[in-house]
């Protein structure tokens, strides 16, 4: 072996390190994506909660409608850049004719009284040409017969994701895909939570489901219990198809609302290829379902689905063009929002999500570059806002020197503590259980929390309906008289004695009950990211406290917490609704009595009843906006307020940061299928995290040298000791 001599050694330490700091220069080392990527023309999101249902007739929650709004494609869509918000089109042609007739069938003018209405009529063409995403299910064989029908065991070894399936195939959307999606939401397996209230409305959606019931009952029986229902055998009143491209649906009465449903992707097509390739035995235990793999029109589709890490949304080349709007609210050009009016959408090839745990992981990607977008939670926000004198927020320096852009709105969103009212201790309709609610609601002080952990992003809730609504009263007319006081021209909170008061007529003075003397104990089930972190833990145990009542609190995942939910299975849990659209019966319905979670899987998850707040509602729903429609909704709300069936909580305002090389970011919650119009600037994007991510190599240079120090003396040494063995031969 061939001794090397010290000044060679320190030349290739020196050439190691030199190549070290030259790497450092020109690439970013902390990039958490694949160099593949680099580049490229990607939007990069993050999403914290993994969704549980990518079927659109089963989903229904805000993680799953971020994946869903982008991928299916219903009739309407609202406009992205007009407020208030506007309907307009998306698959359909032209908006919905509407027709209207009284009991013996006669038409009614459009302002007729809506207590002659006995049918409504709502007619929709769909636009001629607009092919679905390339799919195995519509592959075809030399034959023109289905590929992939009849698949064994032995086909499916190797099938795990879409993409193992070789052939894809796609055909043209037809009015027949939109009528069998409205008939799925009567199948008896998929418990769409729409179903309930949809069936009041659309005309035999109730009696399909009834039959399809009683169907599955027969089937079981004789042993055929799970086999694919074919739903084009079933006929219904309710929707027809007029021809290829047109389908009219029919609704008991007048609902307003409806256009609304239109736009959300309950009311979006599925073909019946699809729903019968997934039905096939043996795909369910693989994750090839429709609630995995969701099959649309829009503009991109899911390439990659791992809910625990990420989740790939892919152009579709199928999609059938749309272009940046031209329109928009005042402010919206000098906003630079109007300056790819006319382009063709979407504008990025592909939109990557990264599962993040924690927000402080997600909150340092987004400084480095690696998100394009973040919100603003209450770990970081004094390092991203500053709040003025008067309550002006502005961005704090260190985001404005790295061109980051704050957006503010109030969000129509009402975050709430439900009791369930099915629960023996804080449910049902005794003064008992009433007096309890409310001094549960007098001690969680909904001001302190929006201060400590909100940074005073909310406004105390009195009832559901939020500002923006129609319904909602900033004055003293829509002050909740049962938790608040009117003082010097402002709502005050009423104090612990009187919460105290109330729980001692509740049966537990002291909290203890006055018959066993056992200490009142009272479970609140969420989610980690909800109310379940150790900090809003302590106060919520503190606001108790006040009242000598133990709290416990359970949180769990998202999924778990819905299960939960739907069972019937929590005392008091902590939840929050967005709008689905601008109109009070929206979050009016969360309490209505038929929504019922545990009897009907609706949206009432408190499990609500109240005869005189159903009969109020169904009479308001109908209603277009007016000094009348008001009057019931402040009757309506007066009722909410003494029985207490939520702990009103708190109405958001939003917050949200974006890079400079982001572009065409509104704010506006009920719009969900913003992706389409958001563009990136690649190359500012790549400089820009190369800048921030500047390896830091003088770390090690001194380990080199440190090296270098260490072993030269050893090599020293040891040519000494070789010279010295040669010197003597």
């Amino acid at each position: 072996m061939r001794a090397i001599h010290c000044s060679t050694l320190y030349r290739r330490l020196a050439a190691a390190l030199l190549a070290t700091l030259a790497a450092g220069c020109g690439e970013v080392w902390n990039d958490p994506y694949p160099a593949a990527e680099r580049g490229r023309n990607i939007l990069y999101s993050a999403f914290t909660q993994r969704p549980k249902h990518l079927d659109p007739v089963q989903s229904y929650s805000e993680d799953e409608a971020t994946f869903l709004y982008q991928i299916y494609e219903p009739p309407l869509q609202y406009h992205y850049l007009k407020r208030p918000f506007q309907l307009n089109t998306a698959a359909a042609a032209k908006m919905p004719v509407l027709r209207q007739f009284d009991a013996a069938g006669k038409l009614l003018p459009p302002d007729a009284d809506p207590a002659q209405i006995a049918r409504s009529e709502y007619e929709i063409t769909i636009r001629p040409g607009i092919r679905f995403q390339p799919h195995p299910a519509f592959a075809l064989d030399a034959k023109g017969q289905p590929l992939y029908l009849a698949l064994t065991d032995k086909d499916l070894v190797d099938k795990r994701a879409l993409g193992d399936f070789p052939a894809n195939g796609t055909r043209e959307l037809t009015a027949d895909d939109f009528m069998y999606q409205i008939k799925r939401l009567a199948h008896p397996r998929l418990h769409s939570p729409v179903l309930e209230l949809m069936g009041d409305y659309i005309v035999g959606l109730k009696d399909l489901h009834a039959r399809l019931v009683a169907d599955e009952k027969k089937r079981a029986a004789e042993g055929k219990g799970g086999a694919w229902i074919d739903l084009r055998d079933y006929s219904m009143e309710g929707v027809e198809v007029v021809d290829r491209y047109t389908y009219r649906i029919h609704i008991k009465g007048t609902y307003p609302q409806f256009p609304y449903w239109l736009a959300m992707p309950f009311f979006a097509p599925v073909p019946v290829e699809a729903d019968r390739f997934f039905a096939q035995p043996g795909m369910a235990e693989r994750n090839l379902t429709l609630d995995w793999w969701p099959i649309g029109t829009g503009p991109y589709m899911l390439r990659e689905n791992n809910p625990n890490a990420r989740m790939v949304l892919a152009r579709n080349p199928n999609f059938r063009g749309e272009t940046y709007p031209c329109e928009g609210e005042e402010g919206d050009k000098a906003a630079g929002l109007l300056d790819d009016c006319g382009k063709p959408i979407p504008f990025v090839d592909e939109v990557v999500f990264t599962r993040e745990k924690e927000s402080i992981p997600y909150w340092n990607k987004f400084l480095q570059g690696y998100y394009d977008a973040s919100g603003v939670s209450s770990d970081n926000f004094d390092q991203a806002v500053q709040m003025g004198g008067q309550g002006d927020v502005t961005l704090s320096d260190e985001m404005v020197e790295k061109g980051i852009k704050l957006n503010t709105s109030v969000a129509p969103t009402v975050m709430y503590m439900g009791f369930n009212m099915l629960d023996p201790v804080v449910g049902g309709t005794s003064e008992r259980a009433r007096k309890l609610r409310l001094a549960i609601s007098i001690v969680i002080d909904q001001e302190e929390f929006i201060s400590v952990f909100q940074n005073g992003r909310g406004v105390p809730a009195m009832h559901p309906i939020p500002p923006g609504i129609f319904g909602y009263r900033a004055d003293q007319s829509g002050v909740n008289r049962e938790v608040y006081d009117w003082v010097d021209g402002q709502p005050r909170r009423k104090s612990v004695d009187e919460a105290r008061r109330l729980l001692a007529e509740a049966g537990y003075p002291g909290g203890r009950d006055a018959k066993t003397g056992e200490p009142l104990v009272v479970n609140l089930d969420t989610t980690g990211s909800g109310m379940g972190d150790k900090s809003t833990v302590d106060w919520l145990t503190k606001q108790l406290r006040k009242l000598d009542v133990q709290l416990v609190v359970r949180a769990t995942d998202y999924n778990r917490f819905q299960d939960k939910i739907r069972k019937g299975n929590a005392q008091l849990f902590y939840w929050g609704w967005n709008a689905d659209y601008p109109d009070p019966e929206n979050f009016l319905f969360l309490l209505y009595g038929p929504q019922g979670k545990v009897k009907s899987q609706g949206e009432n998850a408190a499990n609500y009843e109240n005869p005189e707040y159903d009969r109020l509602f169904e009479r308001m729903k109908a209603m277009p906006d007016s000094p009348e429609r008001a009057e019931i909704i402040q009757r309506m709300l007066t009722i909410l307020q003494r029985d207490a069936p939520w702990v009103w909580g708190m109405y958001e305002k939003a917050y949200t940061l974006q890079h400079g090389w982001l572009y065409n970011r509104k704010p506006g919650k009920i719009i969900r299928n913003t992706l389409k119009y958001q563009r990136v600037d690649v190359a500012q994007r790549e400089r820009m995290r190369a800048e921030w991510n500047k390896p830091m190599v003088w770390p090690l240079a001194l380990v080199a040298l440190l090296g270098v120090a260490m072993v030269a003396p050893a090599v020293a040494h040891y040519r000494r000791r070789e010279r010295a063995a040669a010197a003597e031969k």
